[in-house]
């Protein structure tokens, strides 16, 4: 037993002692009180019922009638569970934090679905015009005039292409129609194109994965790759998507400067607080360190509902 959770103990034998002499609210504070402590100290259930197992065994060491026995039990049971009643409220806490979070991660995805329509379809539509007026401009001007206007839809086209990655990106379409590792494949291909990072994917999927689901293991991965091109100076990076029975594990690995460099250049953003707020909000877990490389490995693990 550590020497701090030596001092728990001897704090909850005292208030145990105290308690079962005297059974009243005040004893039963005292209970409070030190479960909220150790709350705060970083102890978990299993730790405090080792603690109070313990405190049993000192306190009832010694001959007892059937009825004093019988009595000291449902006194014990009284002082554990008002114990346990800060990681109760803290559990409850955590689990409605959680709900927020589910409840901010759609918002934000019905806004990127709007954003993403509005580039796809409505400034598309407003590109589409100004190429026919400028045809019609070229149709009126002198030959020697049509080679700047070319240019200058040589550039819309350049416009019209990029407006519709970023829609694809911020609602990719094949992350609907055909699920989520098509998706990652395509993601791969656009940061290679665009940041010249080398992205493998490995993918393997068994069974059917919930929309949120997908939704959250793509924009993570979406995050870490962009993060290994812009911050990391990341020549390769290896995505690994892999379900079990109970949860969804993907990895993101780059070859860049290192997992404190790295954090260093992220600090002006909030990529890695994203990733974190969308992993927490389906309770999952977050990894992220140093691999062997000197790169990042990034690894997140979302458990599936039955």
């Amino acid at each position: 037993m550590s020497a701090h959770l030596g001092q728990v103990q001897k704090r909850y034998v005292l208030a145990f002692r105290q308690y079962l002499e005297k059974p009243d609210e005040v004893a039963l504070l005292r209970a409070y009180e030190l479960g909220r402590a150790a709350l705060g100290d970083g102890l978990g259930v299993l730790e405090m019922a080792t603690v109070h197992a313990r405190a049993m065994a000192t306190v009832l060491d010694r001959p007892l009638a059937d009825a004093e026995r019988a009595r000291l039990v449902d006194a014990q049971r009284n002082f554990f569970v008002e114990a346990l009643s800060p990681f109760e409220l803290a559990h409850r806490a955590s689990r409605e934090a959680n709900t927020v979070l589910r409840l901010l991660n759609d918002m934000l995805e019905g806004q990127a679905k709007r954003i993403a329509y509005a580039l796809h379809d409505e400034a598309g539509q407003l590109l589409a015009f100004v190429h026919l007026a400028v045809a019609r401009a070229a149709s009126d001007l002198p030959p020697e005039k049509v080679g700047e206007l070319n240019a200058v839809q040589g550039m819309l086209n350049q416009v019209d292409e990029r407006l519709r990655n970023l829609s694809h990106e911020l609602r990719p379409p094949v992350l609907e129609d055909l699920g989520l590792s098509p998706a990652l494949e395509l993601l791969a291909d656009g940061v290679s194109k665009r940041w010249g990072l080398e992205v493998t994917v490995k993918a393997a999927l068994n069974h059917h994965v919930p929309a949120t689901v997908e939704t959250t293991v793509y924009r993570i991965t979406q995050e870490a790759l962009t993060n290994a091109a812009k911050h990391a100076r990341a020549t390769r990076a290896e995505v690994d998507l892999r379900q079990t029975p109970h949860k969804i594990v993907c990895s993101v690995r780059d070859d860049g400067i290192g997992f404190d460099d790295t954090a260093r250049r992220r600090r002006s953003g909030l990529g890695l607080v994203e990733i974190k707020e969308r992993v927490a909000a389906l309770g999952g877990v977050l990894r992220v360190g140093p691999n062997k490389d000197r790169g990042t490995d990034l690894t997140v693990e979302i458990p599936l509902e039955s």
